[in-house]
């Protein structure tokens, strides 16, 4: 994301010298801390994704790098990290700097749904997450508009023996187990996942999660 025609140049002026614009990213990501409607059940990140499946993130290292400012932002699994908003940083235009090619990465604001230390979720609430997420989305990108929640997806680390189940009153199911992304468009496409499908059950469940995973995506479509 660039502003205006000089921000654009000033961003591909900074990726071919080997670093990301911090003014840039700032811009990006306070969007989400100056939204005004309802966010609660969300949490905005940073993420380095890797533009293909063939560059790893195992050792990966982002770098916050100015003139009074130096700052490492450890990664998790997906790539994110919680970005410091700090005016320092902001006006001496400070940089974003990654142990790797950065070309072989895209940069950004990743939502996704805050999950709880007890692992039990109310569909309910995964309902009003999902439609927190949409709202957002929609006041920054306009090609939402047409595009409804289907569900929450779940993403575990590829190894790991996680199990999310569905209770309602009469049973409890577990959610089907698939391989893939943590959210829609990742080329880091081999965690555990299962998807939570509002249309596939009764209104009122809880979807209980035996693991915590490394995240909670609201399910768009």
């Amino acid at each position: 994301m660039c502003f205006g025609a000089g921000g654009c140049l000033a961003q591909v002026q900074a990726q071919e010298a080997g670093w990301v614009s911090y003014r840039d990213a700032y811009r990006s990501m306070v969007a989400f801390a100056k939204y005004g409607k309802a966010k609660n059940l969300l949490q905005s990140h940073y993420q380095v994704a890797p533009k293909d499946g063939s560059q790893p993130l195992d050792g990966l290292r982002l770098t916050l790098s100015g003139r009074t400012t130096q700052l490492n932002l450890p990664l998790d699994a997906t790539g994110r990290t919680t970005f410091p908003l700090l005016k320092a940083a902001y006006d001496e235009n400070a940089m974003l700097v990654l142990n790797r090619k950065i070309n072989h990465y895209t940069f950004g604001p990743r939502i996704s749904i805050v999950a709880r230390v007890d692992g039990v979720y109310e569909s309910a609430d995964l309902r009003a997450a999902c439609d927190q997420a949409l709202q957002y989305l929609r006041h920054t990108d306009a090609s939402y508009g047409n595009r409804h929640c289907a569900g929450a997806r779940f993403a575990f680390l590829p190894k790991s023996d996680a199990a999310v189940r569905v209770r309602d009153p009469l049973r409890e199911s577990a959610l089907p187990v698939g391989e893939g992304a943590a959210f829609d468009g990742d080329a880091n496409s081999g965690f555990r996942v299962m998807v939570y499908r509002f249309a596939e059950w009764p209104e009122k469940v809880q979807v209980i999660s035996q693991n915590a995973p490394v995240a909670i995506a609201p399910v768009i479509e």
